[in-house]
């Protein structure tokens, strides 16, 4: 698994997808879904952007046993945040709807991918 070039793919997939929301909101007038266009852009394009360049940079990152499950934590948490983000600002799902309250585990794996990530950079980022 090249993980550099996986969060590299993954991250075009998102920048497309949001400029293309981008541009459905500007020419709607609708900006309901502002939040998850900055959230696609920011973590999804971003952040994969950012972890692909090091990783890239830093071949012993990418070749250890923690930037496997930061990369799965990473694109899981977003995916899932997403989608909540998606399902509450559509009012497909109501904000106090008990789904919405596995959201916060979205965040968790976000969360602990990056502290993957932060221990990889001070083990390995040499």
């Amino acid at each position: 698994m090249n993980i550099s070039r996986n969060f590299l793919l993954i991250g075009s997939i998102y920048i497309l997808i949001g400029m293309i929301l981008g541009s459905y909101m500007g020419g709607s007038g609708d900006r309901t879904l502002a939040p998850l266009h900055a959230h696609m852009n920011l973590l999804g394009f971003v952040l994969s952007v950012i972890f692909a360049l090091v990783y890239r940079s830093y071949p012993a990152m990418a070749e250890n046993g923690l930037a496997r499950p930061h990369f799965w934590l990473h694109q899981s948490g977003t995916l899932l945040l997403l989608i909540f983000l998606y399902l509450v600002l559509s009012k497909t799902i109501a904000e106090d709807s008990p789904v919405v309250l596995l959201a916060p585990v979205a965040d968790g794996l976000i969360i602990i991918g990056t502290a993957l990530f932060a221990w990889n950079v001070y083990r390995n980022a040499n």
